[in-house]
């Protein structure tokens, strides 16, 4: 019998007993209806609410919306205020500085990865995966203390005799870019790390044997072929980044605004929710235009690679 005619519910069978069993059949769309709907739920509902607040005008009484009326004035507005034009200047700067890090640390991390024993892998992977399993909220806190004024680097400079008072690091873009390349560098080295492990071994002894170098293994083999690698921990870090509010709030003080801390400023204190739906769609719309930047570019390389026209 095969599997068709055993999943086949009988003709008398109810509605619900023939929905359950087009959902456990595993023929068609059914299997996905259940991921469907939660997306639908928790992303695609939420998504037209803030739509409809971000192009309408708004009278909220006592935490209620009482009146809503439609306008784009708001687009207009922030599209036109230097403010915003310099706050998203600075959360897209932060975001692509902090994926460049994140890969210029990362990559040789994912190297040693690929030509260590299985002692160092081991290592690699505790020391990688051992920071995920802590808040990012701690962890921006223990920088806190690290790059305060009396923390460790401070301390540790003036008793060395390198500096005869504290530097101001916290509340600085320096103290963000530090807290943000620590807290996201796990999110690049380990898709490095599943792609290298792909081609390790034949590729790697095949290239010496035809008499290259490791430097010119690296070069010729492993980077192109760890293309994809970097594009989806590109992908990751940037929209961690760009989205971000723990840590431009926490390590750069009140006076640090980015995309996110100014979203949380206008729904939060200000109560403009206008304000905010549209700058939540600027901020989804211009990180959406990255990735697809990212994942062009990631797909030309990958053909590239493959002997492929681009």
């Amino acid at each position: 019998m095969s599997d068709a005619t055993a999943f086949q519910p009988p003709p008398n069978a109810r509605l619900g007993e023939v929905i359950l069993d087009k959902l456990v059949s595993g023929r068609g769309i059914w299997p996905a209806v259940p991921a469907i709907i939660v997306l639908m739920v928790v992303a695609v509902v939420p998504f037209v609410i803030l739509l409809s607040l971000g192009f309408s005008n708004i009278e909220v009484a006592r935490g209620a919306i009482v009146s809503q009326t439609l306008s784009f004035s708001h687009l207009t507005n922030a599209l036109t205020d230097p403010l915003y034009w310099i706050t998203f200047q600075r959360s897209l700067v932060l975001a692509i500085n902090t994926t460049l890090l994140c890969l210029l640390f990362g990559y040789p991390v994912a190297y040693l990865f690929l030509i260590g024993g299985k002692w160092t892998r081991r290592l690699i992977l505790i020391l990688t995966i051992a920071p995920l399993l802590t808040s990012g909220i701690v962890r921006t806190y223990a920088w806190l203390v690290i790059l305060g004024g009396r923390g460790v680097v401070n301390s540790t400079l003036m008793s060395l005799g390198l500096i005869d008072q504290p530097l101001r690091i916290m509340n600085t873009h320096w103290a963000v870019l530090i807290g943000m390349v620590q807290i996201h560098l796990p999110v690049m080295i380990l898709p490095l790390i599943a792609v290298m492990s792909r081609h390790e071994g034949g590729l790697m002894e095949a290239s010496a044997n035809l008499g290259a170098s490791r430097l010119g293994t690296l070069r010729t083999v492993i980077l192109p072929l760890s293309a994809p690698g970097i594009g989806t921990g590109a992908a990751l870090v940037f929209t961690l980044s760009y989205t971000t509010f723990v840590v431009p709030q926490l390590l750069g003080g009140g006076n640090y605004l980015n995309a996110a801390t100014m979203i949380y400023e206008q729904v939060v204190f200000s109560l403009e929710w206008s304000k905010g739906s549209v700058s939540s769609l600027i901020l989804m719309a211009t990180c959406l235009i990255v990735l697809v930047i990212i994942a062009m570019l990631t797909n030309i390389f990958t053909r590239w690679t493959k002997g492929r026209d681009a």
